[in-house]
């Protein structure tokens, strides 16, 4: 009993270790894509107020690649709100999986924790 018990420890234990290892570095780069997104977002909402500026018979023009397109100021305008939309969307996602990396690496923690003041108990009797 004593030795199934141990193993089952020794397999909590190298998968705690496993997911404490490699969660940080999710939660890190879930952190950089979303300051990278909301950078985004906010050149959007600037360009956005620009363009909103500009008189109806100005010509403007929208990057494709490495060229640019004469485009309509409302379609621009429909481009960049998509663009905002997109970027809160992915925001959204991005902290909601932060937010269960987290739940997941607590709830693991517990669990060996558990383990081991059960095998504590156990080895008191």
């Amino acid at each position: 009993m004593s030795m199934s018990v141990d193993l089952e420890l020794k397999k909590a234990f190298a998968e705690l270790q496993h997911m404490m290892s490699e969660t940080p570095q999710k939660l890190k780069l879930a952190d950089v894509q979303i300051e990278s997104l909301k950078r985004q977002r906010k050149h959007a909402e600037i360009t956005t107020n620009e363009v909103k500026n500009l008189s109806s018979d100005t010509k403007t023009y929208e990057s494709v690649g490495r060229m640019f397109v004469l485009t309509e100021i409302p379609t621009i305008l429909d481009n960049l709100s998509s663009k905002m939309a997109s970027c809160n969307e992915k925001i959204k996602a991005l902290e909601n999986n932060k937010a269960y990396l987290e739940k997941c690496m607590k709830e693991s923690e517990n669990n060996l924790r558990e383990m081991v003041q059960i095998r504590k108990e156990k080895q008191d009797k």
